[in-house]
């Protein structure tokens, strides 16, 4: 009887205990926000992740009943602002515009500055612009199959412009020569309307630059874009064929952005944020917004998203260590 009675004590212990960590995380779910959100853009106001920083701000405001400012904290590569949010504390309220460029390829450039997993939550993913290989409207390159067959005609190979080391677009290339086992000479230009220009002009023959930086040369018919990184094509570049159709499978991939906060989050708050992100990527504003800067978003939830974030690290880090731009490698 005693044995009866004390283990029926510890069935409803075993219960209390668990509808006490149910309420627990109900509560935290119920509660959350209780004060104003600052979501921090690690980058000058303007540029992309800015812009889509604001359009998601303006819909969580509305969303979570509660104001989300936004304040640019520009530097580093993204590393300052990001920094900041982790070491921030993990209540929710100090959320950061996260991406490839500042949890992907930066930390893989400077490990010491911080672990883009074990020191974050990575909270959803927003989008981004796929990359595009271009040329000139006037070369007689019309796809990729012309394309390899062109530059492996030149001699001293093909020269190919990118916005810097160690951007998508660089990182893009580098796995476009590595997989065709093309002679490609990288020209690293400081930002992506520089190698437009070149590119126009006929200092460079080929670039890879994101599609949003590539949009205004191929509208006015000054360049030609023959592949894109994305998974398939873009309503508003219907002719421009993906990388998978032509063979390349692997080449594919965003300069994307996303929301993450610092490590240790509640994880009711990071359900609700999550879903809070999805409803917002999902209304017309913010399609709008997507579309303008031709980027693709995907609907993940918090688990997703983190496993993907980890698997950018594996894949990008050794392009990264072969062209010599992480910590420590001469250039």
């Amino acid at each position: 009887m005693t044995r009866f009675v004390s283990c029926v004590a510890g069935l409803v212990m075993a219960g209390v205990l668990s509808a006490a960590a149910t309420a627990t995380a109900f509560a935290a779910d119920v509660v959350w926000p209780r004060k104003q959100i600052r979501l921090i853009v690690p980058y000058p106001p303007g540029g992309s992740a800015d812009t889509l920083g604001r359009a998601l701000a303006q819909s969580l405001t509305g969303s979570l009943n509660q104001t989300v400012v936004v304040e640019n904290r520009a530097g580093a590569a993204g590393f300052i602002g990001s920094q900041a949010v982790a070491r921030a504390e993990p209540d929710g309220y100090t959320l950061v515009v996260s991406g490839i460029g500042s949890h992907v390829i930066a930390p893989l450039q400077n490990p010491n500055a911080f672990d883009p997993i074990k020191d974050f939550t990575h909270i959803a993913f927003l989008g981004g612009p796929p990359a595009a290989l271009i040329v000139n409207a006037d070369s007689p390159v019309k796809d990729l199959a012309g394309f390899i067959t062109y530059a492996r005609g030149l001699p001293n190979g093909v020269s190919w412009g990118s916005p810097g080391q160690g951007t998508h677009g660089s990182l893009i290339g580098d796995a476009f020569k590595d997989t065709t086992k093309l002679k490609m000479v990288h020209v690293a230009y400081k930002g992506a309307n520089a190698a437009v220009t070149d590119l126009i002009a006929n200092q460079i023959q080929a670039a890879f630059i994101t599609l949003s930086s590539a949009t205004a040369g191929i509208k006015s018919g000054r360049i030609r874009a023959i592949a894109l990184t994305a998974d398939k094509r873009l309503d508003d570049f219907p002719d421009v064929p993906t990388f998978t159709e032509q063979g390349y499978p692997k080449l594919t991939g965003t300069t994307w952005f996303s929301l993450s906060g610092p490590a240790g989050m509640d994880p009711a708050v990071t359900t609700k944020l999550n879903a809070a992100v999805r409803q917002a990527m999902r209304t017309p504003e913010i399609q709008r917004e997507l579309r303008q800067q031709n980027m693709v978003t995907e609907d993940w939830d918090a688990a997703t998203f983190t496993r993907y974030v980890g698997t950018e690290i594996t894949h990008w880090s050794p392009y990264l260590q072969a062209a010599e731009v992480v910590t420590g490698n001469k250039p």
